[in-house]
């Protein structure tokens, strides 16, 4: 009675197994979709990240020493050339002070002994006891040193008030502006104490200056692209704070060196950029420049996403239908690519149908589209 039991439940167990593999062997095997190639435009681009800055900028210094006693223009304000930007209260060198004062001094003191000499040669002259050779040498020397006396006192003033009478809009106390243009920033306020431009020193900055009309798109480019692009290419620059509009750029330099950053060579680069009045743009916006390295109109493509690459060769080919679920390998030649699309020079044509090996997009791409 076991037996019939044992053999009764092997069997059972074999024609349930039986029954599932042939419910397994009648199921419809995996199902390929094909695209056909098609004709389309490639553009291969790069970007440059960087800057819209102005053309012309420059920095406003001071020719003298001191303090800010006023400022007559704000940031963002436009400015003509010779326009006063501040004056400057001059602080005197002590030692600079004490020198002048006794240069005075001494041109004082030889002043007025030649004065007294010239008045007495003046009166002996009229008396005829002098000859007029005698008079005009001594009356020579009297105006050279009223004169002297003069530049003394000019110095001095020069050294305490930072200008004399007579220079009028001239004073070194007088910030002007030196080109015409937009006030980008005043970094100093009233009361700071400023220094002069010199061989030593930079100097303070009052304000910068730049003309807004004429701005440049700076950015940088890695060395395996900058072979790759050359003067007078258009660029179609995106600025970060104007999302809705596009500029374009027309490229005017490539450094002719490059400077290591994050272990990649990186070359700076500049175009002059064509704006217009629907936007202020402002000097440091964020800007990515979209520059077109190569392209092929009207070419023989396919999406990437249908090549397969021979594992040892490395040799691109795809699978066409030959029949009904039926596929042969076609080695291609590849041409221009932009990541989505890619040319196709030789191996396939635009009637094969291609085996969508890895589940790529359905949708057929039409003329033009990237």
């Amino acid at each position: 009675m076991k037996r019939k039991i044992i053999f009764g439940g092997l069997a059972i167990a074999l024609i349930v197994v039986l029954a599932w593999f042939g419910a397994k062997n009648n199921q419809s095997p995996v199902q390929y979709d094909t695209e056909t190639a098609f004709i389309t435009s490639i553009v291969k681009k790069t970007v440059a990240t960087g800057k819209v800055i102005p053309l012309e900028e420059v920095e406003i210094k001071p020719k003298v020493s001191g303090i800010i006693e006023k400022i007559y223009v704000e940031e963002g304000a436009k400015v003509a050339v010779g326009d006063l930007l501040a004056t400057i209260r001059v602080v005197p060198n002590v030692q600079a002070l004490i020198s002048a004062q006794g240069s005075v001094k001494n041109a004082q003191l030889r002043f007025d002994n030649l004065e007294v000499v010239h008045n007495r040669n003046k009166k002996l002259f009229e008396k005829g006891v002098i000859s007029r050779q005698e008079y005009e040498t001594a009356e020579l020397n009297y105006k050279s040193a009223l004169q002297d006396l003069k530049n003394v006192q000019d110095n001095l003033q020069i050294i305490k008030k930072g200008t004399t009478a007579g220079m009028g809009n001239t004073a070194n106390t007088f910030v002007k502006a030196e080109i015409a243009g937009t006030i980008l920033e005043i970094p100093v306020r009233i009361g700071n104490q400023v220094i002069e431009s010199n061989t030593f020193n930079p100097g303070t900055t009052i304000a910068t200056i730049a003309d807004m009309d004429k701005m440049i798109f700076e950015g940088k480019v890695d060395e395996a692209e900058v072979g790759r692009i050359q003067k007078g290419t258009l660029l179609e620059v995106s600025l970060g704070a104007i999302e809705k509009k596009k500029y374009t750029a027309k490229l005017n330099f490539i450094a002719p060196k490059g400077t290591e950053e994050s272990g990649a060579v990186q070359f700076k680069i500049k175009g002059d950029l064509t704006i217009d009045d629907e936007y202020f743009v402002r000097a440091g916006y964020s800007a990515n420049a979209s520059i077109i390295l190569d392209k092929r109109d009207s070419v023989l493509s396919i999406k990437e996403a249908l090549l397969q690459f021979d594992r040892k060769t490395e040799v691109p080919y795809v699978e066409v239908a030959v029949g009904e679920q039926q596929f042969e390998r076609r080695d291609i030649e590849l041409g221009l690519s932009d990541g989505i699309n890619v040319e196709i020079l030789a191996g396939i044509s635009e009637e094969d149908a291609i085996k969508i090996w890895n589940k790529a997009s359905k949708k057929k791409p039409t003329q033009g589209e990237e």
